[in-house]
């Protein structure tokens, strides 16, 4: 069972060893796992496909984004999510790509805007397609254009339950009502 009091230093500890398996050319993030890492995954509510992406797009970028940091600070709003509003019960719906609003789709003229409102949601629940990235380099687009952090921004999606008009204010002024 996983130690609550240790999540945060033991994803550090494997977002440094998986970072090294992947720049030694281990893509097979499934073979980067023991049964205690899958273990103190399940218990914040994070899937093996959810870390390997932050770590692929780490390593591509040389460490600048997502840094490991904005992928602790995700990983810790969907942990609390995942805890509070699931009593640590995962999802078993997937979002499938199709059902996401299209790349080109505008919310009062901000494009993305309805894109990264709903792969947020689906993040928090646990529900992204494996094929499909909280925080990918389009979402980092976004977020850099507006000045929000991915993290913020989750966490807004929650505390505005499907309230859109409240997610807008904020990406707008970045102040929450």
């Amino acid at each position: 069972m996983s130690d609550a009091y240790e999540w945060a230093a033991r994803f550090g500890e494997m977002f440094v060893s998986c970072c090294d398996e992947y720049e030694e050319g281990n893509t097979d993030y499934e073979a980067w796992f023991d049964e205690e890492d899958l273990a103190n995954l399940k218990a914040i509510g994070c899937k093996p496909r959810e870390f390997f992406d932050f770590v692929e797009d780490c390593c591509a970028a040389e460490g600048l984004e997502p840094t490991p940091e904005s992928a602790l600070l995700i990983t810790a709003a969907r942990r609390d999510y995942f805890l509070i509003e699931q009593k640590g019960q995962p999802s078993t719906h997937v979002v499938p790509p199709s059902e996401l609003p299209a790349k080109t789709a505008e919310l009062d003229g901000i494009p993305w805007l309805p894109r990264i409102i709903a792969k947020a949601e689906a993040k928090l629940r646990g529900e992204m397609d494996p094929d499909t990235m909280f925080f990918c380099g389009g979402d980092r687009a976004f977020l850099s254009r507006h000045h929000l952090h991915p993290a913020d921004f989750l966490r807004v999606v929650w505390a505005a339950k499907g309230d859109t008009a409240r997610i807008l204010e904020f990406v707008k002024t970045g102040k929450f009502s």
